[in-house]
């Protein structure tokens, strides 16, 4: 199997960032559609707007409705076809990003990513999550490349709620811990082959920078604030994780989060703090060693993830509903599977009650 690492064109971060997007921009466009919902638009709309005059780009908004859906897709399409766009923007969070994606994957043109958030590490992927009008989930759209460019403005990013800082960091946590398994099984990433060395590494990067700067950057962003610390958390939740995951592969943490949508208690949660229970239960499952084990609990204690199923709104341990969510995690195409011995049902209801004790 061939050796596979993709990633963004080019990625761009930094404070300010958005005021210089319209000279980013225009090497691959002159006339641009920028998809964001009406908050959004507010905040940075006429930053973004004065940077393409000032490159000489006059760029077209549409309001994103809040889902990404066929039928949004569909609309922007026959927008698209009135107007010849030759570049497509998303600037938001995860539903007006991958709609961008989409839309851009159909038009055939260059797509620009602008998170306004660090919650998860998608914005760099090749993929896009699509959603029935009502929001439940319809399918996966795999695009067959990564975006042109991703632009990340940290001072953005800094004043956002810091929950979705630190679910970003839940969702990284896990980068290194399933990279590390996949290396060993040998498993094929989304990538479409064996991982790197490169990817490798930046996996681990990912989890050595959490380490470092993820509770500084957690204070940082309560008051607001963009330090360096949260400068080097915003690309390990973002770049880092998102070469890492997608081209060192995923294993057990992410299977037991889609195996936890089985319980009603945990849908309030994000993704990342889902995720970093899961990594604490492939931990489990792998037998990690305790002093492994204690870093990454201590390491969730103090930037607020759960450690327990209690924190997530799991009142008692129930085994049936407990072995629903082990038997979800194990289901056909789970990417559990990827780990480098076989892990049933019964293995993973065992590793959830176990790191659930290890974590209160």
């Amino acid at each position: 199997m061939d050796r596979i690492i993709i990633s963004p064109s080019k990625y761009v971060q930094g404070n300010g960032a958005l005021a210089n997007i319209g000279n980013y921009v225009k090497a691959l466009g002159a006339k641009p559609l920028i998809l964001a919902d009406a908050f959004v638009t507010k905040l940075v709309g006429d930053t973004v707007a004065t940077s393409f005059h000032g490159a000489g780009i006059q760029p077209e908004f549409d309001c994103f409705n809040g889902e990404c859906s066929r039928p949004e897709i569909d609309r922007l399409l026959a927008r698209c076809k009135q107007t010849p766009f030759d570049v497509v923007i998303g600037i938001g969070g995860g539903k007006t990003l991958d709609t961008a994606k989409s839309v851009a994957f159909y038009q055939q043109v260059p797509v620009v990513i602008v998170p306004t958030i660090a919650s998860t590490d998608a914005p760099t992927s090749a993929l896009a999550v699509i959603y029935t009008p009502e929001g439940q989930f319809s399918e996966y759209l795999m695009i067959p490349t990564n975006p042109n460019m991703v632009i990340m403005d940290t001072g953005v990013v800094a004043r956002a709620p810091v929950r979705l800082l630190v679910s970003g960091m839940g969702d990284a946590l896990s980068t290194y811990f399933e990279a590390r398994a996949n290396k060993v099984s040998d498993c094929q990433t989304m990538a479409g082959g064996a991982s790197t060395l490169a990817a490798q590494a930046i996996a681990e990067l990912c989890y050595k920078t959490l380490l470092a700067d993820g509770y500084k950057a957690k204070l940082a962003v309560e008051q607001g604030l963009c330090t360096k610390a949260v400068e080097n958390i915003i690309e390990a939740n973002t770049y880092l994780s998102g070469i890492g995951f997608e081209s060192s592969g995923l294993a057990a943490a992410h299977a037991v989060h889609n195996g936890l949508t089985q319980l009603a208690e945990c849908h309030h949660l994000y993704h990342g703090e889902k995720v970093a229970f899961g990594t604490l239960v492939q931990l489990v499952l792998e037998n990690a060693p305790m002093a492994e084990i204690e870093t990454v609990l201590g390491f969730c204690r103090s930037i607020g993830l759960p450690t327990n199923l209690h924190m997530m709104g799991v009142k008692e341990l129930d085994m049936a509903r407990l072995m629903d969510v082990a038997k979800a995690s194990t289901a056909e195409g789970e990417t559990i599977h990827n780990m480098p011995f076989k892990v049933t049902a019964e293995d993973v209801l065992a590793a959830i009650v176990t790191a659930h004790q290890l974590g209160l």
